[in-house]
């Protein structure tokens, strides 16, 4: 092999990973017109961690579990104001009633594939009857959402345990978050291309309170890919109905937090607008989609004590419906943002059967944008 080839080739291999490890923003694809938080990460938002269980085994097993954590304290003691919106009811998530009823989630945030919902909420229920101060506890709101990944996962073998979502728990970091082939997005499928985990950010200036939003999505949906507006799926020849691997059906769990002292009516018009951000993706939340939006906020003074015994009123800071508006097209921005860094961050996979999926082919994408 002469000397001038192999140069050619790692440099063919170190432009490639890069290519595999970097992200829109990298490339000036800059999603909307407010500024990232630092990481630009549902992590952004102070105390939100996130853990991945990653489970890749022999030909057919490609599934795991997605845990938030909405602060690092006891949830079920302090737990958040929260709310949920149904974009498209095809799908199980765990917990919903009661976070309905009573506006909060006492619980990490579990996201798996759709045969292990059994199992994530087990390994919830183990993870607060052993937490410090729980002693006493005898019910459990665990909540647990899914996507389903059987187009390359061996979903009938059941491989996730109630002891993965506990390591998904236990290696919750408040750091950067692994995006693409991990967790709960390992098997996943997007609009034709391979899914997986996103996340973004948003922080809004000082003159508007200075608070940040952060989203985490599982990717597993179909419809007519679009980038910054530009109609990527029809340029590639790729969308819902045409040359598709899958049918259109598919779901995405969105997961919204953010600092802002919002209850949960409030929360619920900002998981609303989530389903704005996937819409301007080209998602079309089809019938048998799974379309699920989780917001909680977890602004200190607003934590919900389990052991409060006072029979006062209880007063909370909550922003004025006037001033909700920038958290709104916070949502709607990094909801899209985590969808695509999802692609972006997403590698080729063979799986059950066989079946690869290919990552989408960000050289092209790159290539259509700049044109």
């Amino acid at each position: 092999m002469n000397k001038s080839y192999l140069l050619l080739l790692v440099f063919y291999f170190h432009y490639s990973n890069i290519l595999g490890q970097s992200r829109p923003r990298d490339y000036g694809i800059n999603v909307g017109v407010m500024t990232p938080g630092a990481l630009n990460s549902i992590t952004d938002v102070a105390g939100v961690s996130v853990g991945h269980l990653t489970k890749i085994e022999g030909n057919d097993i490609r599934t795991g579990v997605t845990a938030i954590i909405p602060h690092s304290g006891n949830l079920f003691q302090q737990k958040v104001p929260a709310a949920i919106f149904v974009g498209n009811g095809f799908g199980k998530l765990a917990g919903t009633t009661q976070i309905e009823e009573l506006g909060n989630i006492e619980s990490p945030i579990i996201l798996t594939n759709t045969l292990s919902v059994a199992a994530g909420i087990e390994g919830v229920i183990k993870y607060t009857l052993t937490q410090e101060g729980n002693e006493s506890v005898q019910s459990v709101n665990a909540v647990v959402g899914e996507t389903n990944d059987g187009l390359l996962n061996d979903i009938r073998g059941m491989h996730i345990g109630p002891d993965d979502v506990l390591k998904a728990i236990e290696n919750a970091s408040e750091n950067e978050t692994s995006e693409g082939n991990v967790g709960a997005g390992t098997g996943t499928v997007c609009f034709g291309f391979k899914g997986g985990i996103g996340t973004a950010s948003r922080k809004l200036p000082e003159s508007l309170g200075g608070y940040t939003v952060g989203v985490l999505v599982q990717s597993n949906f179909g419809g007519v890919l679009q980038i910054n507006g530009a109609h990527i799926g029809q340029a590639l020849e790729q969308y819902t109905f045409k040359n598709q691997l899958e049918s259109a059906d598919g779901s995405c769990m969105i997961v919204v937090a953010t600092d802002a002292p919002v209850g949960e009516r409030n929360l619920k018009r900002m998981a609303q607008r989530a389903m704005m951000g996937l819409a301007k993706t080209g998602g079309i939340a089809s019938n048998g989609s799974g379309d699920y939006v989780i917001a909680f906020s977890n602004y200190q003074k607003n934590l919900i004590s389990h052991q409060q015994k006072s029979l006062s009123l209880s007063v909370k800071a909550e922003l004025r419906n006037d001033d909700m508006t920038a958290l709104f097209l916070a949502t709607i921005e990094a909801t899209e943002e985590a969808i695509i860094n999802s692609l972006f961050a997403a590698e080729d996979m063979t799986g059950k059967g066989g079946r690869t999926v290919k990552a989408l082919p960000k050289e092209k994408v790159l290539e259509m944008l700049k044109n």
